[in-house]
Order: structure tokens, then sequence, then C-alpha cells
């Protein structure tokens, strides 16, 4: 996210109730826009084709297919998402403007051919009864979105935020309307319209690509040069999408928690829904993070970085780092109170919103103890952020590697336990984590002149 505090600036410059609204609401969009309008998106295609689409359940293979799609397009991009960001961002550093373009081509080929490789054995393998159609469309799907995700976090790092909000609000809009039109087709056709609204949405980033970076080559590969990118960053990217999606794939694959949709996807109605709408609650969180942390805290981290660079005094030095230190704790604590409001309004409100939504009472516990754990969850977003400013790669592999190994192991047990304890593995691994975390933090703040001068 660098680069969007310039834009939060200048709103709050303007020192009204006014500009401080229209700040928070621009980081809200920004940080939590693309993926509330897939949400969004996928639910307005499953409500509005249930009464059409038959047998009803055709509707539900449609969704469980595209959150498999996501997620193992997440997991397998994560590992060049950060790497090779940071590997633009050297190169750009270096006004090497040039690299931007083919090296751009040159990731989206390579994961074009190891999607494409991935997305035709499992289409071939894992669905002997499904259609050949149906087939095409899970491998064309997996490969747009995985293109769709490197271009995503390209763009982030180029500061393209606006742009990609608009993408994808295009995107969802043709989306929808595809499926939309194309559901007498039946499962297939809800899944030809997503592939149509994502293609768009890929068309636009990869323009927008080529009009802001030209170069005078077209393709190159320098990103997979030996150093290129730090394996730090690619092992990062894929261990924190593996924490984030473990306690969903422990669910979707208990017997007694799961339930069998299409081939060997599987699904868990008592999990998924309450996930969903809690995850739904971390947007004022989410602006919250992007205000304090890319305001406050940003311009005090320049000015450290400036004072030493520029050959301060020790008393400024240390000044800028105390104050550096006063914006991370305020920060992080202004996530907590609103996170805690955003919990009380759950808390309050849960009962009435799930029996608007149809949902069964039972769920309620869960929703609460989900609303909880994705609070603690910006918090540690908000951590992992810091860590990246400080160039603490090591540390914030580590921390994404304890957040895997708690979510998955502790998820397990709570399984053993019994619904009683649903929901507590995820939370229980996002405290321990973010304690942890924040053990580090405080560590690492209170030797940042010693490590700055020391260890270069």
């Amino acid at each position: 996210m660098a680069g969007i505090g310039f834009e939060l600036r200048k709103l709050l410059r303007k020192e009204s109730y006014l500009g401080l609204l229209q700040a928070y609401a621009f980081a809200g969009v920004i940080s939590s826009g693309p993926w509330v309008l897939s949400i969004i998106g996928i639910l307005v295609i499953g409500i509005l084709s249930a009464s059409v689409v038959a047998p009803n359940f055709l509707v539900g293979q449609f969704q469980t297919t595209v959150t498999y799609l996501m997620l193992t397009s997440l997991i397998l991009t994560g590992l060049v998402q950060l790497g090779f960001t940071r590997f633009i961002s050297d190169r750009m550093y270096e006004k090497k403007d040039d690299m931007v373009l083919p090296n751009f081509n040159g990731l989206l080929l390579l994961v074009v051919v190891v999607s494409g490789a991935l997305g035709v054995t499992a289409a071939l393998t894992l669905f002997p009864g499904e259609s050949d159609f149906y087939r095409v469309l899970v491998m064309s799907c997996f490969v747009i979105l995985c293109c769709i995700w490197v271009a995503t976090i390209f763009l982030s790092g180029m500061k393209q935020y606006k742009e990609i909000v608009a993408l994808f609000g295009l995107g969802y809009a043709v989306t929808v309307v595809s499926s939309l039109t194309l559901r007498p087709l039946g499962m297939e056709g809800l899944l030809l319209g997503f592939v149509i609204g994502h293609f768009v949405l890929l068309t636009g980033m990869v323009t927008m690509t080529l009009r802001n970076y030209p170069s005078t080559y077209f393709i190159a590969f320098d990103f997979l040069k030996k150093g290129a990118m730090y394996p730090s960053l690619i092992l990062t990217g894929l261990i924190y999408n593996l924490g984030i999606w473990a306690d969903k794939l422990l669910f979707w694959y208990w017997p007694e928690t799961s339930q069998a949709i299409i081939g060997p996807l599987r699904a868990s109605l008592i999990y998924d829904l309450p996930v969903f709408l809690a995850y739904l609650a971390i947007i004022p969180g989410m602006a919250v993070f992007l205000v304090r942390i890319e305001t406050d805290f940003v311009e005090y981290f320049e000015k450290f970085y400036d004072a030493v660079r520029e050959g301060g005094s020790l008393d400024h030095i240390e000044t800028m780092r105390e104050e550096m230190v006063f914006t991370i704790r305020q920060g992080l604590a202004e996530i907590v109170k609103i996170q805690a409001i955003a919990v009380l309004i759950v808390f309050v409100t849960g009962p009435a919103l799930l029996d608007w939504l149809g949902i069964s009472q039972l769920y309620l516990s869960l929703l609460y103890v989900d609303v909880v754990a994705s609070g603690l969850q910006v918090v540690l977003l908000g951590q992992l952020n810091i860590f990246f400013y400080l160039d603490k790669r090591l540390t914030v592999l580590f921390v994404t590697s304890l957040f895997l190994i708690l979510n998955f192991g502790l998820t397990a047990i709570t399984l053993q336990l019994g619904a009683a304890f649903y929901g507590y593995g995820f939370a229980l691994a996002l405290l321990i984590t973010v304690m942890v975390a924040m053990h580090l933090l405080e560590r690492r703040l209170h030797r940042l002149e010693y490590e700055t001068f020391m260890l270069q």
C-alpha cells in the first residue's frame, strides 16, 4: 500500500469533518472495495439465479466451484506476488522503468503456462463425471484468476488504487449481467458469465499496464535471475495465503462439518456463512488501518530515515523514532477500538441479521467468534505492514508461518472437541500470533537505532 498515504494526507489537510470522512471512505473503498465487490457479485448471482436455475443445487455448485478457483489461484500466485512487486519496486528506484512492462509480460506468460498446465490436469482428472464444457470453463477461469491476482498486486505496488477499484467494479458488473443473462444454461451458464466478466477485468488491467509503462522491448525474465526476488518474500506469500485458508479447508473436508458439492469439492454450510458475514465487519478496521498507518506512521518513518541519511543529531533521530513508535501504538490501538465497536454492533444486531437472511440462530455463537477473529486479522495485517516498512522480511516469514501452524493445528483440535468449539481455533491462532508479533515489533523498535547504524 506504499504511496496511498499521499492521497489520504491531501484529504486530511482540509482539517474538517468532511475531509476526515472522505479520507476514511477513500481508505475503506481502496482496502476493501475489490473483495467486497467480488463477494457481493457472487452472492447476487446466486440469489437471483436460485429461482431460475433448476435444480437449485446447481447454484451451490457454481458458488463452490468459484470459491475453490479463487482459493487455489491465490495460493499459487502467492509464490510470486510479494517477490515480484519488490523486484519491480527496486527497478523503479534504480530509474529502470523500461524493465517494468517486459518483466510483467514475462511473469504473465509464466503464470499462464503454469496455471494452464495445472488447470488442464485438474479438469481432466478431478471431474470425470462433469461435462467437457464445465471442464473448459474451470480451466479458463483458473488461468484468468491467476493473472488477475498478479496484475492486482502489481498495480497496487505501482499505486494505481483508484483504477483497480474502478476495474473491479466494471468487471463484476459485467460478471453479474453475463451470468444472469446466461443462467438458463444452468450452472455452466453462470460459470461462463463469471469467466466473461473476469476476462474483461483482466483485459482492463493489462491495457492499463501497457499504457502506463511503455518499453522498447516486449518481454523479459529478469525476475527469474538468481537473487532477483527474495526467497523470504516468495515463501511469505505462499504461507500467508495457506494460513488464511487453513481453517476453511479443514472444515470443508471434515466429514461431520461438510457436504460433497461437485466432484471432489466440498463445502461447510455451518462454517462458511458466519465467516463470510464476519469478514464484512472488518471494513471499518481496514479503513482505520490505512489512514493511521499510511499517514502518521509513514510521515515519521520517512523523517527518521531522512535524519539518519542526512546526518541529523542524535537527539533529533531519537525524537523521530519516539514519534514513529507513538504513531504505531496509536494506530494499532485505533484499529482495536474500531474493531471492538464493530464486534459490539454484530453482537447486538446478530440475531436480527440472521433472521433477515433466513439463517438459523444456531450459527450465532460461531458468528460472534468469527467476528472477533476477523478483527484480530486486521491487527495482524497492520503489524505485518509495519514489519515490511522496516524491511524485516524474515520476521514476517516467521509470523506468517506461526499463524499457518497454529490455525491448522488449533482448528483440527476444535473439530475433534465438537460443535461448541467451532471457530475458536481460528480465533485463538490469530490471538497468539498477534501477541507474538507485538512482542517482536516492540523489540525491533527498541533496537531500531542500533540495527539502522550497525547492521548495514
